[in-house]
């Protein structure tokens, strides 16, 4: 009972025992819980982090940058937000000096572009410094907080990570970048990719945008493939 019920004291096992009819005293729950390696008391431990993010996810957004290095050796940084329930992806801005201030009117410029009632609460960032207390207040302003993540746990921002890596395995590692202009158009196209046609196995194999969750009631057999991003992803949709 203990182990399931965290928040639960010795008091309140011994009373969940005594409506099950266990005569048992409340000490001698106090002497087992230590012998089986429980503290007694209740709070033993608050909920992670995984189940904060699971309870809260529709309410949940996380942010971060993505570096891209040119053919020609120069740095950019693109920043962008990712929805942790649908997973999908808003891109903020590119460029190769990601000052404070530049960040914080790329947030304002995102959040005027979302809907009104978009419903998020919390917004999980890194320790960058390009997150400022600015920044943090532009949220505010929207209704958002802002949460930081522990120093060295990427897991902590698991989601906006793990698009990084996918921005990368399905474009980036296959296509050379040449300069600004490609990399404004590139990544555009990709997540309009991502967020209308890439399926996710977190949402049943739909992508972030897909409302109908119906699936064909026998294969289709016109298949059309359709290139984009410049070539290295193919769309494959019911033929015409």
């Amino acid at each position: 009972m203990a182990r399931g019920n965290p928040t639960w004291g010795y008091r309140r096992v011994h009373g969940e025992l005594t409506r099950l009819g266990h005569t048992v005293a409340a000490s001698t729950v106090w002497k087992i819980l230590p012998a089986a390696g429980i503290v007694p008391a209740r709070d033993r431990t608050g909920s992670t982090w995984a189940e904060f993010i699971r309870s809260q996810a529709t309410a949940v957004i996380a942010v971060d940058f993505a570096c891209v290095d040119t053919a020609l050796l120069a740095r950019f940084h693109v920043l962008f937000v990712i929805e942790v329930a649908t997973r999908r992806v808003h891109p903020a801005g590119i460029t190769t000096n990601p000052t404070g201030a530049w960040t914080t009117q790329a947030a304002r410029n995102l959040l005027m572009r979302l809907p009104e009632e978009h419903g998020f609460r919390f917004l999980v960032r890194d320790g960058a410094g390009q997150f400022t207390a600015a920044f943090d207040t532009a949220l505010i302003a929207a209704g958002i907080t802002a949460i930081r993540a522990t120093a060295r746990s990427p897991q902590a921002n698991a989601f906006a990570e793990r698009w990084v890596r996918t921005l990368r395995h399905e474009l980036l590692d296959r296509t050379i970048i040449w300069n600004e202009h490609q990399l404004r158009a590139l990544p555009a196209e990709y997540v309009d990719h991502y967020n209308r046609h890439r399926p996710h196995r977190s949402r049943e194999q739909r992508a972030p945008d897909d409302v109908d969750t119906t699936t064909p009631t026998r294969p289709i057999e016109r298949i059309q493939r359709r290139t984009t991003c410049g070539g290295p992803i193919n769309e494959h949709r019911p033929a015409a």
